[in-house]
C-alpha cells in the first residue's frame, strides 16, 4: 500500500533503493527533546510522516523505546512495512565508564553487533532491517572485523544493507575496504553537522560522486533552530539536551538567530520555509546526500516534508 504522496527520492549507492531524500530521523519522538508523549501521540506522528510520503526512517538502539515504538506501529499497520525504509544503529550506550562516571560508551566489536541486531529485530518485530549502521567505531575494534561481521548479518537476511558512521572523516581505504565481500556502494560515511558547509569542510562530501555512495546529513534543521519555532534557550523544557550544547547557551542563541533569520529571508523570496532552505543546501551538496530529520509534532512534521518537488535552486551549490 503505498503512501498518499510522493517525496523526490535518491538511489542508495549505485544500486541501491530508491528512498526520500528528506529522512526522518526518530530520536526526537523517545528521548533526548524534554518530555515523551503519549504513545498514540507519537504513533499518529508516524502515520502522518506515512502520509507526507516521508518513509525513509532512522531510529537507534540507544533512542529510548524508539524502536518498541516502531514495532507498535508496524503491529498497528502490517501493509505499510514493505513501504518503509527502515534504518537502525548500534554502537553506542549510556553507562557507568572505567573512572567510574556515566556517560556514553561505545561498542562496535562484532560480537556486540550481532548482539544488537538481533535485538533491534526483536523490539521492531521485523525479519529484515533495511538499513544497518554503526552509531559510533570504537577505538579498539578493527573496523574491517565489524564490516566483516555486517556482511554475515546482510548474508544471513537480518539486514539487507549496511554503512558506517565514524565520529569523523576517515582515510578513504578505511572506509571502503571493509566493504569488498559485499558491494562498496552498500556502506556509506556520515558527517554529523549543523552547519550546511558539508562540502566545503569534509571530504566525505565530496566522495559520493566518486565512489557512488551516500551521505547522510543527521539534524540537517539544527536540532530545532531552523523551523524559526526556537527563539531562546527557555524554549526547552528541563531534562532537555540541547540545554547542554553550547550552540544553545544564552552568549549564543541570539547569534545563531541571526543566522536563522537570514535562512528566513530567503524562504521567503523562494516561498517556503526556513527548513526547506535547510533541506536544499543539503540537497545541493552533492549527489547522493540526503538529511534526517527529526520532528515531534504533526504540524511541523507537515511543513518541512510538504516542500516536496520545491527547488532552492542554488546553481551549481553556490548560497544564494
Amino acid at each position: 500500500m503505498a503512501p498518499p504522496v510522493k517525496l523526490p527520492t535518491r538511489k542508495l549507492g549505485r544500486d541501491g533503493p530508491e528512498i526520500t531524500a528528506i529522512g526522518f530521523g526518530l530520536m526526537g519522538l523517545s528521548t533526548a527533546y524534554g518530555s515523551v508523549g503519549p504513545d498514540e501521540d507519537r504513533l499518529k506522528v508516524l502515520d502522518r510522516a506515512w502520509e507526507l510520503g516521508c518513509t525513509n526512517w532512522d531510529s537507534a538502539d540507544m533512542y529510548g523505546d524508539s524502536e518498541d515504538l516502531l514495532g507498535k506501529w508496524f503491529a498497528r499497520h502490517p501493509e505499510r512495512r514493505d513501504d518503509i525504509f527502515l534504518a537502525t544503529k548500534f554502537g553506542l550506550t549510556v553507562g557507568v565508564r572505567e573512572d567510574g562516571s556515566r556517560g556514553l560508551l561505545v561498542d562496535s566489536s562484532p560480537e556486540y553487533c550481532r548482539q544488537q541486531c538481533e535485538k533491534s529485530l526483536k523490539r521492531l518485530g521485523v525479519s529484515c532491517i533495511d538499513l544497518y549502521y554503526i552509531h559510533r567505531v570504537d577505538n579498539k575494534t578493527p573496523i574491517e572485523k565489524t564490516m566483516a561481521e555486517l556482511v554475515k548479518l546482510q548474508q544471513e537476511n537480518k539486514i539487507q544493507t549496511h554503512r558506517a558512521y565514524p565520529p569523523a572523516p576517515r582515510p578513504p581505504c578505511t572506509a571502503r575496504a571493509p566493504s569488498r565481500p559485499s558491494p562498496p556502494t552498500k556502506s556509506s560515511i556520515l558527517p554529523g553537522r549543523w552547519r550546511s558547509r558539508v562540502r566545503e569542510r569534509h571530504t566525505a562530501a565530496r566522495l559520493p560522486r566518486a565512489w557512488a555512495f551516500s551521505v547522510f546529513a543527521y539534524a540537517p534543521l539544527g536540532r530545532g533552530i531552523m523551523t524559526g519555532r526556537l527563539r531562546s534557550p527557555d524554549d526547552f523544557e528541563p531534562g532537555d539536551l540541547r540545554r547542554l550544547m553550547p550552540r544553545f547557551s544564552e552568549e549564543n542563541f541570539a547569534k545563531n538567530l541571526l543566522l536563522v533569520e537570514r535562512f528566513g529571508e530567503m524562504a521567503r523570496r523562494k516561498g517556503c520555509s526556513p527548513g526547506a532552505v535547510d533541506h536544499g543546501v543539503v540537497d545541493s551538496a552533492g549527489g547522493g546526500c540526503d538529511s534526517d530529520s527529526g520532528d515531534q509534532e504533526c504540524e511541523v512534521l507537515g511543513g518541512e516534508c510538504g516542500r516536496g518537488g520545491c527547488e532552492c535552486g542554488w546553481g551549481g551549490g553556490e548560497g544564494d
